[in-house]
C-alpha cells in the first residue's frame, strides 16, 4: 500500500514574526507602553522625544518578555482554552527552547535599554516587572483569585517607569500614577474574567473575586471603580495636572462607575462587556487629558 504524505505549509518570515508577536502579546504591550510614554511626557521640563522612543522600545521588550514567559509556563493550560489553543506553543508552531531564548534575549535587551539610556532605577523597575509577572503572578493564577492583586503590581509599573525614566527619581507623582493604574486594573481585569470565566475554568483559573459571576464579584469591581474617583482628583491636588484634565478625569470616572454599577445590578454578560470596553476607554482618556493639560 502506498503511503500518503501531507506537505506542510512552508513557514514564511511573516508567519514567524506573527508568532513572535503573539508570543509576546504585542497588542497588549502597546497599551502598557502607552501609559509609560504618557507619564514620561507628563514629567516637568522639555520632552526628549528621542529618549521617549527608547523608553517605548525598552518597555515593549520588557513587557513582551514577561508575556512570553507567561505563555511558556502555561503552554499546557493554553491547550485547554478556546482563546489560547492556537498560540504558537500549544499549537506546536514554536518549540519551548525557541520561546525561552527569545524571551531571555528580548527581556535582557529591554532591561539594558532602560538601565543604560534612562537610568538604573528604570532598569530595576523593568526587571522587577518581569520577575513579579512571571515568578509570582503566573503560578498564583490557579491557586487563588488574590493573583489579580499580585498581577496588578507589575501592571501598574509602566506609568511609574515613565516618570522615573524622565526624572530619575521616585516622587509623589510617580506613586500617584502607579496608584491610578493599579486600581484601574481590578475592574478592567474582572470584567474580562467575567466574560471569559467559562474558558478560564477549563484551565483551572478562578480569577473572579468570589470565583463566580455573582453579586460579590460585581461588588468588588464596583468598589475599586468607585475608588478611582477620589484618586482621580489627586493629580490636580498635587499639581500634576490642571482643572481641565480634572474635569475630564472625573467625567470618565463617573461613566466607568456607572458601567460598574450596571454590572452589579444586572450581573449579566452584556454589562460585563460594557465595563470591559469602558476600561479600555478610561486609561487613555485619563493619561491624554493630563498630558494635554500640561501642553
Amino acid at each position: 500500500m502506498e503511503k500518503s504524505f501531507t506537505l506542510e505549509k512552508p513557514l514564511t518570515i511573516s508567519a514567524k514574526l506573527q508568532d513572535y508577536a503573539q508570543l509576546t502579546k504585542m497588542r497588549l504591550a502597546s497599551l502598557v507602553v502607552f501609559s509609560a510614554a504618557m507619564a514620561f511626557m507628563l514629567a516637568p521640563g522639555e520632552i526628549d522625544f528621542g529618549k521617549m522612543w527608547l523608553l517605548v522600545l525598552g518597555g515593549f521588550l520588557v513587557t513582551g518578555s514577561a508575556n512570553g514567559f507567561n505563555q511558556i509556563m502555561e503552554r499546557e493550560l493554553d491547550k485547554l482554552m478556546t482563546r489560547t489553543l492556537n498560540r504558537p506553543l500549544p499549537d506546536s508552531r514554536m518549540s519551548v527552547w525557541e520561546a525561552v531564548i527569545v524571551c531571555v534575549l528580548v527581556g535582557a535587551l529591554g532591561v539594558f535599554i532602560l538601565a543604560y539610556y534612562m537610568n538604573i532605577y528604570s532598569g530595576i523597575l523593568g526587571l522587577l516587572a518581569i520577575i513579579l509577572y512571571t515568578v509570582v503572578y503566573t503560578p498564583l493564577k490557579r491557586v487563588t483569585p488574590f493573583a489579580v492583586f499580585v498581577g496588578a503590581i507589575p501592571g501598574a509599573i509602566p506609568p511609574m517607569l515613565g516618570w522615573v525614566a524622565a526624572t530619575g527619581s521616585f516622587g509623589i507623582e510617580a506613586w500617584l500614577l502607579f496608584t491610578i493604574q493599579f486600581l484601574w486594573q481590578f475592574p478592567h481585569f474582572w470584567a474580562i474574567a467575567w466574560v471569559l470565566d467559562d474558558d478560564y475554568k477549563k484551565a483551572g483559573f478562578n480569577l473572579l473575586p468570589t470565583g463566580n459571576r455573582d453579586k460579590g464579584s460585581a461588588l468588588q469591581a464596583l468598589l475599586y471603580t468607585l475608588s478611582l474617583i477620589p484618586v482621580g482628583v489627586m493629580p490636580y491636588v498635587f499639581h500634576l495636572s490642571g482643572w481641565v484634565s480634572m474635569i475630564a478625569i472625573l467625567g470618565v470616572s463617573f461613566y466607568f462607575l456607572w458601567q460598574a454599577y450596571q454590572l452589579y445590578q444586572k450581573c449579566d454578560m452584556d454589562a460585563a462587556r460594557k465595563l470591559m470596553y469602558g476600561s479600555f476607554l478610561y486609561l487613555p482618556v485619563v493619561m491624554i487629558a493630563m498630558v494635554l493639560d500640561k501642553i
